[in-house]
């Protein structure tokens, strides 16, 4: 969350701050910035513009069963893609009612529903995998080096960073992209937990792997962290925009309120962020580390990745200058070299 997200308003100034504020997350993660400019424009509420969202995700539906109805099985799944990414933006909207909250498990579900629709159409070796704490899909060749596990943030999903996915599937891993307690497909049905090192050890079990790579992306950065510095099967890892330390005292209200809302109440997010602090876990971090930073990236309250890689004994910086948080608009300045570097970390491990 931005510092341009820092109002009480809820009417027509806030809804057009809130929508401007993620457009470089909306583009980074794939939707049309023109579409999403124009789905965007005249929302008068956060509802607004989430139910426009929610209608354009059902456009790419309604064109995907065309294209499917035509024979054109590659254009229905890129259609599906998009609108899983569609509806899921559209659960990014502030809840302000009960209403709202039904709106976003609607809209998670089918984000969930039409990413397995695509992958039917694009990927049939796609498999769905589920455990106790983790709902995801393991995309890539069974023989592949080195199987990587894409973990969301605060309020993001699996269908979010599905560019995260196609670039290390470029490169020859197999990837599980995945919702944990609190996130996308169970965000409805879960609440936020800060040890988050036990879910990805479920996913790996699932796997049934002695060796993963890991990327997070924003509090993801800090499930990975943790996670490294506690399980010894994973072998690298990659934070992209991940806290090393969060003040709950000093956050800005849109924020502490959207973690009160994942983790079940605001007792339950002041203790979830007093756990959210790498100091004494990030020096057992023995696997190589990336952490991806956007010099632009500044909310109060939240330190980023620089302490982390000072404490890391193996870690690596990453700062882009111009990047925000996910570096959405700086993309080509991040993603290719942190999926070559996590590629190439994994595949030297392996071979020694």
């Amino acid at each position: 969350m931005s510092a341009s997200d820092l109002t009480s308003d809820l009417g027509p100034a806030y809804t057009s701050a809130f929508a401007a504020a993620r457009l470089t997350r909306a583009t980074g993660a794939g939707l049309d910035p023109h579409a999403y400019l124009r789905a965007a424009e005249g929302a008068s509420s956060p509802g607004d513009w989430s139910e426009s969202l929610i209608r354009t995700a059902l456009q790419y539906v309604d064109r995907a069963r065309r294209a499917a109805a035509s024979g054109a099985r590659v254009s229905a799944g890129a259609y599906e893609q998009a609108a899983a990414r569609w509806f899921h933006f559209a659960t990014l909207a502030p809840r302000t009612s009960a209403s709202t909250a039904t709106r976003h498990a609607h809209a998670a579900a089918e984000a969930d529903a039409a990413m397995g629709r695509a992958l039917a159409l694009l990927d049939p070796g796609a498999r769905r995998i589920d455990g106790p704490s983790f709902t995801g899909r393991l995309r890539g060749p069974a023989d592949a080096p080195s199987t990587v596990i894409v973990v969301p943030g605060l309020d993001s999903g699996k269908e979010e960073f599905h560019r995260v996915t196609a670039a290390l599937l470029r490169r020859g891993s197999a990837v599980f992209g995945m919702d944990g307690p609190g996130q996308g497909a169970l965000a409805a049905t879960t609440t936020l937990r800060a040890d988050y090192d036990q879910v990805i050890g479920q996913v790996i079990d699932a796997l049934s792997l002695d060796r993963v790579g890991l990327i997070g992306l924003s509090l993801g950065g800090y499930y990975v962290a943790r996670s490294a510095a506690l399980d010894p099967r994973v072998a690298a890892a990659a934070v992209v925009s991940g806290p090393h330390r969060i003040d709950w005292d000093a956050l800005p209200p849109p924020l502490s309120e959207l973690i009160a809302r994942r983790a079940g109440g605001a007792t339950a997010a002041r203790e979830f962020i007093a756990q959210v602090d790498l100091s004494s876990l990030a020096p057992r971090i023995g696997c190589p580390l990336l952490v991806v930073d956007g010099g632009r990236d500044i909310v109060p309250g939240v330190t980023n990745g620089a302490e982390l890689v000072r404490r890391a004994p193996n870690g690596e910086y990453l700062l882009v200058p111009e990047g925000d948080h996910l570096l959405g608009n700086a993309q080509p300045d991040w993603l290719p070299a942190t999926t070559d570097w996590l590629t190439r970390a994994l595949t030297a491990g392996s071979a020694t």
